[in-house]
């Protein structure tokens, strides 16, 4: 039984050193970059209110949400499972700005499941969110920044992933689908289960046209599908039609600004199908098998809190870009550890300080500790006194 108190829960992790110290230097270089585009950081509340986690577009939420019930008020409780909603919540309740808000976040959030990135179930959510502009531009900064993330922390070999939900949502209305029969064709296309969405539709009794338009959405997904959905979805209703041209101008700016980039589309692809209003996209790199970082558009998310605002923004894990990063050992190298004697010579403490200003890593050797454990310290150097003073020796 004592055994098991060191054990954790399934999909929670510890980090140890020298990772944690990778990690914390990834984090702050992150949150550097995005300073440097203008956006600023906010930090949102580990437990919330269970309401305001899961109102409007956060429903989906719901099944990965740790629910309980406050002491003090009565009221359910939550650990945020994303903090998208409470990001939102601060621009349309607190910021209250006109013009365009570029905001950042970082902070561990909770999963009830662990299906997410690297199937983990405490993630440390990073992410931006640009709140106000309804274009392609600023998904073109959401997307450029998010792959800008990527790179900074050394994951290369990406492509991105883009969809609309507002294909599939226009043909499901222009069928007449009722809400149950949307959700079960919604679920077969997630899994690109042919024969179950031709069962579905031929008990559907559908049109002829809007048969043979639900199966072609089930596979454009390659990188000439805008190109084969002219014709396969021609006899769509005109909400299908300006998301299809929304995904053709949004392709040609990022052959603009992201020209190496390589860019998939799958049409089928519905990720947040209730939480996004518009385009979705996600990073994949070919040796990975589940998304690196994701992201879309879901104007409606302030609704809720009292001011709808054009939205959209990107996620992704710190510990999953720790996992991916191929440089980051060698940049983050940890700084030469120096063993000093425990001392209060202010002529030893003046130079502790010189040495810790030039970036070393000064550690006082305690009195009564085994000589062996010098290794163990992982120093390499140590400050010996001698004619000239205290001066930097190799360890013995």
């Amino acid at each position: 039984m004592s055994e098991e108190r060191w054990l954790l829960p399934a999909g929670i992790e510890e980090i140890l050193p020298p990772r944690a110290q990778i990690r914390e230097s990834l984090r702050r270089e992150l949150l550097d970059l995005y300073r440097s585009w203008g956006y600023e950081f906010v930090i949102p509340p580990f437990v919330d209110y269970l309401d305001s986690l899961l109102t409007g577009t956060g429903h989906d939420l719901d099944l990965e949400t740790f629910k309980f019930i406050d002491q003090l008020s009565g009221r359910m409780l939550g650990a945020r499972a994303d903090m998208t909603p409470q990001v939102a919540r601060i621009d349309a309740h607190h910021l209250r700005s006109d013009a365009p808000t570029r905001l950042c976040y970082l902070g561990t959030v909770l999963h009830a499941r662990g299906d997410g990135f690297v199937g983990t179930r405490s993630p440390l959510q990073i992410g931006a969110e640009l709140y106000g502009h309804a274009g392609v531009e600023s998904e073109v900064e959401i997307l450029r920044l998010m792959l800008s993330t990527l790179e900074t922390a050394g994951i290369r070999g990406l492509y991105l992933d883009l969809g609309h939900v507002g294909i599939f949502r226009g043909l499901a209305r222009q069928a007449g689908l009722d809400e149950s029969q949307e959700m079960a064709l919604f679920d077969a296309l997630q899994r690109k289960a042919i024969p179950e969405i031709e069962s579905l539709l031929d008990a559907y009794r559908l049109k002829a046209k809007q048969v043979r338009m639900m199966l072609a959405l089930a596979v454009l997904d390659s990188e000439d599908a805008l190109e084969r959905a002219a014709t396969e979805l021609a006899a769509a209703d005109p909400p299908v039609h300006s998301a299809l041209d929304h995904l053709r101008r949004l392709a040609d700016e990022l052959r603009r600004w992201l020209p190496d980039v390589p860019v998939h589309f799958d049409l089928a692809e519905l990720r947040g199908y209730h939480y996004k209003t518009g385009v979705v996209f996600a990073v994949f790199m070919p040796e990975w098998g589940r998304e690196i970082a994701r992201g879309g558009r879901y104007d409606d998310i302030g609704q809720v809190f009292g001011r709808p605002r054009p939205a959209v923004g990107f996620s992704t894990d710190l510990n999953c870009l720790l996992r991916l990063g191929t440089d980051l050992d060698e940049r983050y190298r940890c700084a030469q550890r120096v063993l000093v004697p425990w001392s209060s010579d202010p002529d030893l403490q003046r130079e502790i300080e010189r040495l810790r200003r030039e970036g070393w890593q000064v550690v006082t050797e305690l009195p009564g500790q085994d000589k062996g454990a010098r290794k163990l310290l992982g120093c390499r150097k140590r400050l010996e006194r001698t004619h000239r003073g205290w001066v930097l020796v190799a360890v013995s």
